[in-house]
């Protein structure tokens, strides 16, 4: 197994492969869905996609707050410029982007007046697949409104709110208290994590096999039973997932499948806000095609387009004054107030 260098860098390298992972299976899960949606009839992806479930959002969130520390400290203006201003940015030019596409056809079947509403109300409950940096942008404003209080007592109360989840039907405060654990738990055990992760570079490679195959069919006897899908129960499994992930992640940096999967990693807001743009279409495409045969490949074939087609974007756009799809313009940011001090910069990697 190659180890991973001792370069902060180099020791961080298995973040991008694990966010790769996680946008993968995200991009996965949306076009097996899609896909079956149309077709009314489960694909063979279903019992991965489901197998899946345990850790697949969860390691996302441990992930977006793994770094947190490095800036949680900082004045609220430039915390909440790279927090909350950042994220309010893409979501509200994606969720313009997305509802621009589908306006015509939800023009037709509902009226203007009603498809207008719609896009207003998206921006008090979350958009399609935008939820995900709607909740990261209250996730670190409670985090630090939360700063002051002991991190066992606030991360104790956040799995009681997962256990107890309420079903409010109130999307903000389920998904709230159903996902903040996660979230918080990168923040405060994040010394546990990286502890974890020196420790598995000494773990040779077959060990490391052997444990991740035995998890595997341990996640898979969850699910299969519904344990691992019950609140309470499932927050072991969420978390042996999330260890399960990292132990991958580390296992396959700087190889060839962790090089590609690192780079999905380092552009993940990429694909995330753009992968429908490109998955959608070649979906109907596909499926009028084969006349809804190959379910299955045709999930397969519009999660690569959904992936590849965002990256392609981002690519052809870097530079040019297309570049404000990516990146935030100098107008949506937050200038620091004379005699502001931002934090020392450290390796933080993007949060989605």
């Amino acid at each position: 197994m190659t180890r991973l260098e001792k370069s902060p860098e180099a020791r961080l390298a298995w973040v991008d492969v694990a966010k790769g992972l996680c946008i993968v299976l995200v991009v996965l899960m949306h076009a097996t869905l899609g896909v079956e949606k149309a077709t009314g009839a489960e694909t063979g992806l279903h019992g991965f996609i489901e197998w899946a479930r345990p850790f697949r959002m969860p390691d996302f969130f441990l992930i977006s707050g793994l770094f947190l520390a490095a800036r949680i400290d900082r004045p609220w203006r430039s915390y909440l410029d790279t927090k909350v201003v950042h994220f309010a940015y893409f979501y509200v030019l994606w969720l313009t982007i997305q509802f621009a596409l589908k306006a015509p056809g939800m023009v037709a079947e509902s009226g203007a007046a009603a498809t207008l509403a719609d896009y207003l109300t998206s921006f008090l409950v979350p958009f399609g697949t935008l939820w995900f940096i709607y909740l990261l942008m209250i996730y670190f404003v409670v985090a630090k409104l939360l700063e002051p209080v002991p991190k066992w007592i606030v991360l104790a109360v956040a799995a009681a709110l997962h256990v107890f989840a309420p079903a409010s039907g109130v999307f903000i405060v389920d998904e709230f208290s159903n996902r903040f654990v996660f979230f918080y738990s990168g923040y405060a055990l994040a010394p546990v994590v990286l502890a974890f992760v020196d420790r598995l570079k000494d773990v040779p490679a077959i060990p490391l096999v052997a444990g991740l195959t035995a998890w595997a069919g341990f996640n898979a006897l969850g699910v299969n039973s519904g344990v691992a899908l019950t609140h309470g129960p499932d927050l072991i499994f969420s978390y042996v997932g999330i260890a399960a992930v990292i132990a991958f992640s580390v296992l396959i940096t700087h190889r060839a499948a962790g090089d590609v999967l690192a780079y999905c990693g380092r552009n993940s807001i990429a694909v995330y806000l753009a992968f429908t743009v490109f998955m959608g279409p070649v979906r109907i495409v596909l499926l009028k095609l084969s006349g809804g045969e190959a379910a299955t490949a045709i999930a397969l074939a519009s999660a690569a387009a959904g992936i590849v087609g965002a990256l392609v974007l981002q690519w052809a756009v870097k530079g040019t004054w297309a570049g404000f799809l990516f990146t935030r313009p100098a107008l949506f940011r937050l200038k620091p107030r004379g005699g502001e001090v931002r934090a020392s910069p450290r390796v933080q990697p993007t949060a989605a």
